[in-house]
């Protein structure tokens, strides 16, 4: 049961925030590394780790979305795990690179403007961000 759904600009925020906090350091840590700011494997293993392993040991949260008190939950009510956000952050960024971003457009309208406030990303993976505490 889908109950305090997180709107757009909180998980907007939520994003950007993460981006400061974690890419802008992982940035600065790839340019002393390989001398670019492009990044590297390492640097990309880390964002990655990040974005699929924190949300499961962390009850849903990531920092920016802590901040926020937001976080990623399954609709069923079940734990979330490692396969609902290998398919929130993989296959739907595939999605999103197959559409050329169209589904990534979609999806912020959905989120602005369905009552459950779900992205395509939510309906892959099974998950919605909720206000509610664990």
């Amino acid at each position: 049961m889908i109950t305090q759904p997180a709107g757009f600009w909180r998980r907007l925020f939520a994003n950007i925030l993460d981006a400061i906090i974690i890419g802008v350091p992982l940035s600065i840590l790839s340019y002393f590394i390989v001398g670019n700011w492009d990044g590297d494997v390492f640097t990309s293993v880390i964002n990655a780790l990040y974005a699929l392993v924190l949300p499961v040991i962390w009850s849903g949260y990531t920092i920016g979305k802590r901040i926020l008190g937001v976080r990623i939950v399954k609709v069923n009510g079940d734990k979330l795990g490692f396969g609902a956000m290998l398919m929130r952050t993989l296959v739907a960024g595939l999605v999103y690179v197959v559409t050329l971003g169209i589904g990534l457009i979609i999806s912020a309208f959905m989120v602005g403007l369905r009552e459950d406030k779900r992205a395509i990303h939510d309906f892959i993976a099974g998950t919605y961000v909720t206000r509610e505490k664990p």
